[in-house]
């Protein structure tokens, strides 16, 4: 592959950019907790090694991934494990706080819809292709519409201090670039 093409479908074995996002684009992420769900379920699929992560980011209405899916988890994906588990506790965290319905569907397999169908998936392909994708998720709490922080370490739903650093505060990062033998390829 050599440039970027938006898909949804990711296979397994392989590493990608991936971005899913909250129906309608609503904030829903802005609350740590929910922030929290997500970080413990990529680290539960993690030590079950369903998934390895490289990369993550969690804005208030999307995430970015870098991440591959190691095979099927049960009988589904990790990434829809990931989706239902996730979806599943934000909706009962919306029935509490009397906000499930701006997310509510009608449709004949569900009643609310929290992740936007469709994820897209880029695969990281070069090294170049990794670093850009790392900058970008890096940066995006610093863009103008966010200003989470004044720094891209300083946020904490992040890699970035994985890879500034070297602290993995959620305890299931790996270093995409240990990835690349020769430097340009996976």
């Amino acid at each position: 592959m050599s440039e970027d093409r938006r898909i949804s479908y990711t296979a397994f074995n392989r590493v990608y950019f991936w971005t899913a996002t909250i129906h309608n684009w609503y904030n829903l992420l802005a609350d740590d907790s929910l922030k929290q769900t997500i970080t413990g379920s990529l680290k539960k699929l993690s030590d079950e090694e369903k998934i390895n992560v490289y990369g993550f980011v969690i804005m208030p209405n999307h995430i970015h991934l870098i991440w591959q899916q190691n095979g099927l988890n049960g009988k589904e994906t990790p990434k829809g494990s990931f989706l239902k588990y996730t979806a599943h506790i934000f909706t009962r965290h919306l029935q509490v706080i009397g906000e499930v319905s701006k997310y509510a569907v009608k449709q004949a397999n569900k009643s609310h819809e929290i992740w936007q169908r469709d994820a897209m998936g880029v695969e990281i392909y070069s090294k170049a292709v990794a670093i850009q994708k790392l900058n970008y998720m890096h940066n995006n709490p610093l863009q103008d519409r966010w200003r989470l922080c004044k720094h891209g370490v300083e946020y904490h739903f992040s890699s970035a201090r994985f890879y500034e650093y070297g602290i993995d505060d959620f305890g299931f990062l790996r270093n995409i670039f240990e990835l690349f033998e020769d430097g340009s390829r996976l």
